[in-house]
């Protein structure tokens, strides 16, 4: 079962990395990738681990009524509704991060920001990006700065290939930033708020370095290999045009936006008291 599992995560993170050459979407990709494994190791439940099994019954006295097949059966419908529930409390997290990304667009809020970079020079508008996001990661997390920074970018660089360049270094930026913050990621911010974090401070105070050197090496290294200018997008015309929003009103939607942003974190996936899952 462990070699079959192994063969086809193999062979669809391949399929992932290999996207454009197969003409494959990656979400498909990785959706059978999960319903394969998932089959394959539902299917080799008589492999199972004894001392999973034993582990999983200790834990509940209902548990300990079932024998043979049905305690398989109960410990694999366990395990599958485990991760499901992670996964399901990041899509849902994802939704929510979205709707309110979508609406502080919707209302201009961005432009908090945007206007307030004027530069187009390629190298000046990456450092001040990536900066950016390096500090804004540590107050939210990596994955609420990359949307949000997604949705910046839009509208900051017209050219595709620039803006992708772009994104997959605010990306390198992002994971940056929420490297040396206790919220910085969501696994270090679940434990961060069930107290399994030694203490924060020194925790900080030895990564910060760390984590600026990682960004600050390849953006010395692009500043001197990278030249040119970019081209802002042209502001397309809405029902704001007729009815703009304020300067006040837009700093509003945006730190308001922010704010539901930082409150937002994935914490929900409260664990039940059972014994943490072993590989």
């Amino acid at each position: 079962m462990e070699i079959a599992i192994i063969s086809v995560f193999v062979l669809g993170y391949l399929a992932i990395a290999l996207e454009h050459p197969l003409r494959v979407d990656k979400a498909a990709s990785a959706l059978i990738l999960g319903v394969v494994c998932w089959a394959l190791y539902v299917l080799g439940a008589d492999q199972v681990p004894a001392a999973l099994v034993d582990e999983f019954t200790r834990y509940s006295s209902q548990n300990q009524m079932l024998e043979g097949k049905e305690l398989v059966s109960m410990f694999m419908e366990h395990r599958l509704l485990h991760h499901l529930s992670e996964i399901a409390s990041i899509l849902f997290f994802l939704l929510g991060a979205m709707t309110i990304v979508e609406t502080i667009d919707a209302h201009e809020g961005f432009r908090a920001i945007t206007d307030k970079i004027k530069t187009t020079d390629k190298a000046k508008l990456l450092w001040i990006l990536s900066l950016l996001t390096f500090f804004f990661s540590a107050i939210l997390d990596n994955l609420t700065t990359t949307i949000v920074m997604v949705s910046l970018l839009r509208k900051l660089i017209d050219d595709k290939y620039n803006r992708w360049f772009f994104v997959g270094f605010m990306v390198i930026a992002a994971n940056a930033g929420g490297a040396w913050s206790p919220i910085g990621d969501v696994t270090t911010t679940m434990l961060w708020i069930k107290k399994q974090l030694p203490d924060v401070p020194i925790i900080i105070q030895g990564l910060f370095l760390p984590s600026l050197a990682t960004i600050l090496v390849p953006l010395i290294v692009l500043t001197i290999k990278m030249r040119g200018q970019l081209k802002r997008p042209e502001r397309p015309t809405n029902l704001f045009e007729e009815n703009p929003a304020t300067d006040k009103e837009r700093n509003v939607i945006f730190y308001f936006g922010v704010a539901g942003l930082q409150f937002g974190h994935p914490v929900g996936n409260h664990r039940s008291n059972a014994p943490k899952e072993k590989c």
